[in-house]
């Protein structure tokens, strides 16, 4: 895994023409989370009147890029009955549509027949992965880049094939 990752701020001004995002983990427990599942947990939910309570600043940065031209898709694979913390996931996501996110929800069980790269990632214009891992208990264990037009391509049409399944946010009902 390489320490030089930029700050994904700095990849994505960089895109062009699109970022996309696979998901598959069930939880996950990276830094500054905690605090807001927490507070989830304990019944808050976001205000979509509320803007400025939304999670910032990466919605400030999909708006931004998406208002620069450049298709930002998210992709999440998950286990049904789903766990707490996709719940909590959900619960907020209309945050990351309204700032121009187009975002997609898989169960599991349709995902099988599909080749999927065995970590999350994010890949930008078709061609720059970040490969996001994560430790069992979904803790960030780190980014790594990668160039590799083959794994690019695995990449790509991983994300195709799930985007291709998967039902858009406003359609997906927790089961």
């Amino acid at each position: 895994m390489s320490s030089s990752v930029p700050p994904f701020a700095e990849l994505l001004a960089g895109c062009e023409r699109s970022a996309v995002h696979l998901e598959m983990r069930d939880v996950y427990a990276v830094t500054g989370e905690a605090d807001r599942f927490a507070a989830w947990r304990d019944g808050h939910r976001l205000n979509p009147a509320d803007r400025a309570s939304w999670w910032r600043p990466w919605l400030s940065l999909v708006e931004e890029t998406v208002a620069r031209g450049v298709a930002v898709r998210r992709a999440r694979i998950v286990s049904e009955p789903v766990s707490e913390y996709i719940r909590y996931e959900h619960s907020f996501t209309f945050t990351n549509v309204a700032a121009g996110e187009q975002v997609r929800w898989l169960p599991r069980r349709q995902a099988s027949d599909l080749a999927l790269p065995g970590n999350d990632f994010w890949l930008l214009d078709g061609r720059l992965i970040r490969w996001n891992h994560f430790t069992g208990d979904g803790g960030s264990a780190g980014q790594e880049l990668s160039d590799d037009p083959a794994s690019a391509k695995l990449c790509a049409e991983a994300f195709e094939a799930v985007w291709g399944r998967a039902t858009p946010h406003d359609r997906y009902e927790i089961r």
